[in-house]
């Protein structure tokens, strides 16, 4: 922990020297100033909460569009090239910074106007997404598709350097933002489809070399071993870490959520838990060591990767103050962690339909019930693999003590299709047979019961989410962006948009006047309170 602040002191000194010039200094990572949103989540707690006021509960119904700007790409872009913005945008010194698959764009915060745009040459990497950069200085980074590291000068757009993470022939799929802690700019890997390994890695950002790597599955003699088969077995068991974590400055530590095992349904040859894929791991940043684990899905089958933002927060449990961490996980359970630890303190369905396990382990986990496995005539489970919730942004109000989530009560007919004793890849599929509704949770993290809940009456339930100190929650339905009272639930405010929103919501301060900003397909959208003339 001392060596991790000398190197912020260190680096203080650099940005104070003018090294950095009007870039991101560590010490807005650690706490953020109002006119920023310097990470994918707002911060580094994972919370997308904002401390601002302007546009609050009282004023909300007067929000009106600021600007709205479209971005295309080169070689056939706009519609016809695929732009989709799931990235969350950065805002850092009055500039927005966001990506999608090849792209990233540099535009003006105040008037959408576009000030570069980079282009990364054509390849065969996976297009399926882009979920934003990461920032050190004036050094963007981002993961293309064929799964490099890339960094541009962030006042230019230009190519700094770009170096190797993972072989895209491989079936490597690379979208995470990248996340900057000190002097490491951590990441993570998708591709869960076929056996590649899983791995966190962290680079140097002055020249991309490999500071540490953290396999996601244990190897020969290590903790966690004893939880599969064989060391084979292991090495091929996935558990990709595709979203990006959340981290603890004062324990320093990095929590991250892994994907599922592999073979993917099909688990014959993978008997045991199978640690640790579906889990949620606190590595040490400046080592990549591993210093506790909790799995929200002991040797799962229904492909239900627990990627989903561990959010940290602190908290009041039977009369003591708390370091928590939480997660609305894929398999339909919250949980609540003591983030210093590991430990589990709350574990419930936050869906009704949850129908795939008997109880709870030793650890707090939930223990899978076999005849919820996947067979060659079908079972019916819910959640459906797509998840009571997915990667879609969870928030965290402080002011209200309330976890927001998108969530669906969705069922799915499992079928084994690999009966082989030593299946390979997808070893089965699943049938969405519908759902018993859709609906927005605020839950109480004291008991993982909801305190309000929104029923909607069509569109997707999963969705992403900000809550503000003004006392509003900013969600989305279809091609709605709308304003909640984040106490009770009540919808203040709604405007369509020409898409479905496709990222999650930010807000930010500038001149004086507080933006929400919001990407929907190949655009940004742009809202503030209009003040009436004096």
């Amino acid at each position: 922990m001392r060596n991790h602040r000398l190197l912020l002191v260190a680096f203080l000194a650099l940005a104070l020297s003018g090294a950095y010039g009007q870039g991101l200094t560590p010490a807005e990572l650690l706490k953020p100033p109002a006119d920023s949103w310097p990470t994918y989540n707002g911060d580094y707690s994972g919370r997308r909460f904002s401390s601002l006021t302007q546009i609050n509960a009282s004023n909300v119904h007067n929000l009106s569009l600021a600007w709205a700007t479209r971005f295309t790409a080169g070689g056939g872009g706009g519609r016809g090239g695929g732009v989709q913005i799931k990235s969350t945008p950065l805002l850092v010194n009055g500039i927005l910074y966001f990506t999608s698959p090849n792209n990233v764009w540099a535009a003006d915060a105040r008037t959408g106007r576009e000030l570069w745009h980079y282009e990364y040459p054509p390849n065969t990497g996976s297009t399926i997404g882009n979920r934003g950069v990461g920032m050190y200085g004036n050094w963007l980074f981002f993961e293309s598709p064929d799964s490099n590291l890339v960094s541009l000068d962030a006042r230019t757009g230009k190519l700094r350097w770009k170096v190797s993470i993972a072989d895209p022939k491989l079936d490597y799929t690379s979208t995470v933002a990248p996340v900057v802690i000190g002097n490491h700019i951590v990441t993570g890997i998708g591709g869960d489809h076929l056996d590649n390994p899983g791995f966190i890695q962290s680079r140097d950002p002055e020249t991309g070399a490999l500071q540490w790597k953290w396999w996601t599955t244990p190897r020969k003699g290590e903790p966690g071993m004893e939880t599969w088969p064989d060391e084979y077995s292991s090495a091929h068991g996935t558990g990709q870490a595709w979203i990006p974590g959340t981290y603890d400055p004062e324990l320093n530590l990095y929590i991250v959520g892994t994907g599922n095992p592999n073979p993917v349904m099909a688990e014959k040859s993978r008997k045991g838990d199978d640690l640790y894929t579906c889990s949620i791991v606190a590595l040490n940043p400046d080592t990549g060591k591993l210093v506790w684990y909790f799995q929200p899905s002991p040797h799962d089958v229904h492909d239900w990767d627990a990627v989903e933002t561990p959010i940290l927060f602190d908290g009041v449990i039977d009369g003591q103050q708390r370091k928590l961490v939480a997660q609305a996980s894929r398999n339909g359970y919250f949980f609540v962690l003591d983030r210093t630890t590991g430990k589990r303190i709350v574990g419930t369905p936050f869906i009704d339909t949850v129908n795939w396990a008997k109880g709870f382990d030793a650890k707090g986990q939930p223990i899978a019930n076999p005849a919820k496995y996947p067979t060659t005539d079908g079972v019916l489970v819910s959640p459906s693999s797509n998840g009571a919730t997915n990667w879609q942004a969870p928030s965290y109000d402080p002011d209200t003590g309330l976890f927001y989530v998108g969530t669906s009560r969705s069922y799915s007919m499992f079928y084994l299709t690999d009966t082989d004793d030593h299946p390979e890849g997808w070893g089965g599929l699943d049938t969405g047979v519908g759902n018993e509704g859709n609906a927005l949770l605020a839950i109480d993290y004291r008991t993982g019961k909801a305190v309000w809940r929104h029923d909607w009456p069509s569109g997707s339930g999963i969705v992403n989410n900000l809550s503000t100190a003004g006392k509003l929650l900013f969600t989305s339905n279809g091609s709605n962006l709308i304003a909640f009272q984040a106490a009770t639930g009540k919808i203040l405010w709604h405007t369509g948009l020409m898409a479905s929103p496709s990222a999650g919501p930010i807000t930010y301060l500038l001149d004086g006047k507080q933006y929400v900003l919001v990407a929907a397909g190949d655009s940004l959208y742009a809202f503030t309170v209009n003040r009436p003339a004096p």
